[in-house]
């Protein structure tokens, strides 16, 4: 089990930034190959993918929803255990609790096969 907080969350102007940091407290089962993934939930909808990172086998790769390529970076810094999501450009659809995930193994589409979860971090953009 790994153990997640999130942070950086808060309110801006549409076209502005944020940065989310999601802290990750390792347990033996951490190594090897993992994927750590943010989703964003709004009220009445579904947990949506915004972005993930896999690591831990000497090389990351990203993935990221089409909603937010081009405005959102996902990296982390693995002295820190940390995932960060740099959001640009921000819009207001982009209003949402933010989570970060965490599984063993190869990245996956649902939020269903991540076992680990972040307590959620706000995001409100207006317009």
């Amino acid at each position: 089990q790994v153990h997640l907080v999130e942070s950086g969350g808060g309110s801006v102007e549409a076209g502005g930034s944020l940065r989310l940091s999601c802290a990750a407290s390792t347990g033996d089962d951490a190594y090897g190959t993992y994927c750590l993934a943010w989703f964003r939930q709004v009220p009445g909808k579904e947990r949506e993918g915004v972005a993930r990172i896999r690591g831990g086998s000497g090389s990351t790769s990203t993935f990221y929803a089409d909603s937010v390529k081009g405005r959102f970076t996902i990296s982390q810094d693995n002295a820190k255990n940390t995932v960060y999501l740099q959001m640009n450009s921000l819009k207001p659809e982009d209003t949402a609790m933010y989570y970060c995930a965490w599984r063993s193994g190869l990245c996956a589409t649902a939020p269903s096969a991540y076992i680990s979860w972040g307590q959620g971090t706000q995001v409100t953009v207006s317009s």
